[in-house]
């Protein structure tokens, strides 16, 4: 990967352009803040460029939908062009639209959240929500994304990649979120075995404390990239309701399977 800093170099054989590959930078940063505006300040310093390049950058991207700014011009979001892009990418995904049935049949037969995820690098997108009926349930959303690592859907995908995956998408240091996070590498391929192992993958409080999730990968392309899962607090997670989960989304999955 090009640090910071570095040049536009060669990719596949074709010199990357300069300024796409710093707009795509700017919204990518834009997109995954945990903030609601970024100062240009901020924004210059993580993408390394000077601030008054950054500053026309900017303009033109708010003159155009992509970015939006407060009266003051120094604080910026990601804008709406963003959304009708990613809500197109959604309309046309095949899988998507052929998964939405399955993914209502399961949410009614469970009453839990249902989650739909694509790998994408590092981590994994939610592509689909299905919200439980009960009052307890997680924070999720459409375009959301998470380190695949720690959660139940992202260890379904990561064991079906070849070795060499992990080494070069995920980084170093694993990304701790509860006391229950897988924390190195070595404890993350151990985890992968006994995914492969047993079939599904478990995400036991690793995430969100308080919260079990299962995931499994839907295995229609090689290597898998897209998974599903169910999330369940674990006040409701008996032993006959684990099961129950289990099951239905083994059936999901083949169901999935079948028709893509």
């Amino acid at each position: 990967m090009r640090g910071k800093g570095e040049s536009a170099g060669v990719t596949g054989g074709v010199r990357e352009v300069k300024s796409a590959a710093r707009t795509v930078q700017l919204l990518e940063v834009l997109a995954n803040s945990s903030s609601e505006h970024v100062r240009l300040r901020e924004l210059a310093e993580q993408i390394d460029v000077p601030r008054s390049s950054l500053y026309a950058l900017l303009q033109t991207l708010v003159a155009s939908g992509w970015v939006r700014t407060d009266p003051s011009g120094s604080l910026y979001s990601i804008g709406i062009r963003a959304l009708l892009t990613g809500t197109k990418y959604l309309d046309s995904d095949t899988r998507l639209g052929l998964a939405a049935p399955v993914l209502d049949s399961l949410a009614e037969e469970l009453g839990e959240t249902i989650h739909f995820a694509r790998l994408d690098g590092p981590d994994i997108v939610y592509l689909a929500t299905r919200e439980s009926r009960h009052y307890l349930r997680p924070f999720s959303r459409v375009g959301r994304r998470l380190p695949a690592h720690a959660a139940a859907l992202g260890k379904a995908l990561l064991a079906e990649q070849p070795p060499e995956y992990l080494e070069r998408e995920l980084p170093v240091k694993l990304p701790v979120f509860t006391p229950r996070s897988v924390s190195d590498h070595t404890a993350l391929r151990k985890e992968l075995d006994a995914v492969r192992e047993r079939g599904y993958a478990i995400d036991d409080e690793e995430h969100i404390e308080g919260l079990v999730c299962f995931g499994f990968a839907v295995r229609r392309s090689t290597p898998a990239e897209d998974a599903i899962s169910c999330s369940v607090p674990t006040v409701r997670l008996t032993r006959e309701h684990r099961e129950h989960i289990l099951r239905a989304m083994s059936r999901a999955r083949d169901e999935l399977e079948r028709r893509w």
